[in-house]
């Protein structure tokens, strides 16, 4: 699972965090309305603000600390 976090941490997973949180948000406010859409709109705020911020929410389960840069630095 250390590499799930690495790649998490990249550049690339951060993009990928990043349209993932988008994608929900859009989907959840655009396609599904209502109370489920707000949830799926919030739920979508995760990844997007993980992506922007530079961190990674699954790290601490794997004993790695939750900032990007110490991650790609190997701390």
């Amino acid at each position: 699972m250390s590499s799930f976090v690495n790649f998490m941490a990249s550049s690339t997973g951060r993009i990928v965090r990043i349209v993932a949180g988008v994608v929900l948000i859009a989907w959840g406010i655009l396609g599904l309305g209502s109370t489920t859409g707000i949830v799926v709109a919030v739920i979508g705020a995760v990844p997007l603000l993980a992506g922007v911020f530079d961190f990674c929410i699954f790290a601490p389960l794997f004993g790695r600390p939750l900032n990007g840069p110490k991650i790609r630095s190997g701390q």
